[in-house]
């Protein structure tokens, strides 16, 4: 059986990221990119008392990207993973998610920083990032071991772009 999702914007991210070629890979690699997250006036109540968090997640839809694929070979290796072991944008459902952080509310616009996304980028949802809830001691990062301190130097070399 097959359900169909249909999921509503409730905003669009705003960030000096206009191509995916050279755009940061996580929001560690993106430190002092401002920018601003616009939520939709309709929206804008859901907004009450966010200015109390540091840092907020942000999931937002990959609007650049035409296909989708079960296997790809990520920017921190040279071998081909299952989509569910990689933060690649080649997702089924195109969905993303980065912490950023929260500088200031201004009305419906949220000031941030650390934005590895692209400009015009719609938001799905925003949800308070709460270290107490959010941070586990982790016993292994699979393939990713002895790779993942590199993220904050590489920047998307263009392989999932259809630009």
């Amino acid at each position: 059986m097959k359900n169909k999702i249909i999921i509503e914007p409730i905003g669009v991210i705003h960030t000096p990221n206009k191509e995916q070629k050279g755009t940061p890979i996580q929001p560690r690699g993106a430190k002092g990119i401002k920018g601003k997250i616009e939520i939709f006036k309709k929206f804008k109540g859901g907004l009450l008392d966010i200015d109390g968090f540091s840092h907020i997640y942000v999931l937002y839809y990959f609007h650049k990207i035409a296909e989708t694929s079960l296997k790809v070979k990520p920017y921190l290796d040279d071998f081909e993973h299952g989509v569910f072991a990689v933060r690649s944008p080649k997702r089924p459902n195109k969905i993303g998610l980065s912490v950023v952080r929260l500088v200031s509310v201004e009305n419906n616009i949220l000031h941030v920083e650390n934005l590895d996304m692209l400009d015009q980028t719609p938001v799905i949802d925003i949800k308070p990032y709460i270290p107490d809830f959010d941070i586990f001691e982790v016993d292994k990062i699979g393939w990713l071991n002895g790779k993942s301190e590199n993220c904050d130097k590489i920047k998307d070399d263009g392989r999932f772009s259809n630009e």
